[in-house]
């Protein structure tokens, strides 16, 4: 089995995906989240997908809830995992060495207070975490430093100068498993994700959040979006965890009648977090 990912080897979603699965697997590297999906889609060179949705800190990866409504992929799991961010050099660089320190913007954000005690170092804002170590190794730059994961200073033969410089250390990120299709045991699963759209009334919205609460279906997430061409027109992205099948699936028989549109985006088991 392949799975596309977003970054090179050594990345979180690398890291994401081998705990998913319990184990190394092999994957197939995407440049960004665009090819990812499309890669997914057409299953080209690969049999899933991994996706970051959103972080604990930095909250939601907006594009990725866009692509997500305009694919027809299926959510079939979910991952949640601690980023753990460290610095990572050219084995013997010190600390007093370093003059600019490259990582994928996020990164930089989840590691600010660190960033701030240092004097006198450019912090640079790469597409990518794990590139930015392979590019110093590559290059040899012993005067720069990069932010990312302990697996890819092994990948690549770096050292890590300071471990976990995150700011909060309950730093987590929810991944999704993509798949072309749907998950087979589908009354096994706990949790959904489906997007939807009502009226823009008094009360429509009020409406659904009233028959989800009826259902017994516990609402975790809520985010809005706005309809392209449809000035101050919204859909909802929404994710759900339910105890029974039938509780959610009698909430769509009920949201047929109260909603403009809604589409299921995929019925899985909820992750540990």
């Amino acid at each position: 089995m392949k799975i596309a990912i977003q970054g090179i080897e050594g990345c979180f979603h690398q890291i994401a995906a081998n705990k998913f699965f319990n184990r190394e697997v092999e994957v197939l590297c995407c440049v960004n989240f665009h090819e990812l999906v499309n890669k997914v889609t057409t299953q080209q060179e690969c049999d899933l997908g991994i996706m970051a949705i959103e972080n604990s800190i930095a909250g939601s990866i907006l594009q990725n809830y866009k692509l997500l409504q305009q694919s027809n992929l299926k959510i079939i799991g979910e991952v949640y995992l601690p980023i753990v961010q460290n610095l990572i050099v050219i084995p013997g660089t010190k600390i007093e060495d370093i003059e600019e320190i490259h990582s994928h913007p996020m990164a930089i954000y989840q590691c600010s207070e660190f960033l701030s005690k240092l004097k006198n170092i450019k912090v640079i804002e790469t597409e990518d975490t794990a590139a930015s170590v392979k590019r110093i190794k590559d290059n040899n730059w012993g005067k720069k430093a990069a932010i990312s994961s302990e697996l890819s200073a092994s990948i690549y033969g770096m050292e890590i100068l300071t471990s976990s410089i995150e700011t909060n250390k309950a730093n987590y990120t929810r991944f999704l498993i993509l798949s072309k299709n749907e998950i087979e045991e589908v009354k096994d699963t706990n949790k959904a994700s489906l997007y939807f759209s009502v009226e823009n009334t008094k009360g429509s919205l009020a409406k659904v959040l009233e028959l989800i609460t009826k259902n017994d279906i516990n609402l975790t997430k809520l985010q809005s979006f706005p309809i392209v061409g449809s000035s101050w027109q919204y859909y909802f992205h929404s994710d759900l965890e339910y105890s029974a099948y039938s509780n959610f699936n009698n909430l769509i028989l009920q949201l047929n009648n109260h909603t403009t549109k809604v589409k299921i985006l995929g019925n899985y088991k909820k992750g540990i977090k």
